[in-house]
């Protein structure tokens, strides 16, 4: 009996020729510190240049570039992993100020700072006709 389920028996071996969706997401982690919202957003390989940070309608989207220009004709590949091209992520912030935003970009982190959104009672009770 073997205490590991049949369909992992194959993904190490699939890992290597299947690249997975997962890849190419920019993962993040998101807390809250000193009243403020930070989104720390991993980009490893990109340079502060080709990153774009944009807030439009309540979102907070997040563009990272990176374009192939080195020529590869005088190299023989044996594996070529590193990918190239648009990675975006967006955030719903609300209706915040964004001249309160604020990014660092330190050894391949993006730290946003974005402030809470202040929640308005919007509470408004209606009466009942006859």
């Amino acid at each position: 009996m073997s205490l590991i389920p049949r369909k992992y028996y194959f993904d190490d071996f699939f890992d290597d020729f299947v690249t997975s969706k997962d890849s190419a997401i920019m993962k993040c982690d998101i807390y809250e510190k000193d009243g403020n919202l930070t989104i720390e957003i991993d980009v490893p390989g990109f340079d502060k240049k080709d990153i774009n940070i944009e807030c439009k309608n309540g979102y907070l989207t997040v563009t990272a570039k990176r374009e192939n220009t080195e020529e590869s004709k005088d190299k023989n590949y044996l594996r070529k992993e590193r990918s190239y091209g648009e990675y975006t992520r967006s955030f719903y912030v609300g209706d915040i100020d964004t001249t309160m935003i604020n990014a660092k970009f330190n050894n391949g982190i993006l730290a946003i700072t974005v402030p809470k959104e202040e929640k308005q009672d919007n509470k408004t009770i209606i009466e009942i006709n006859d």
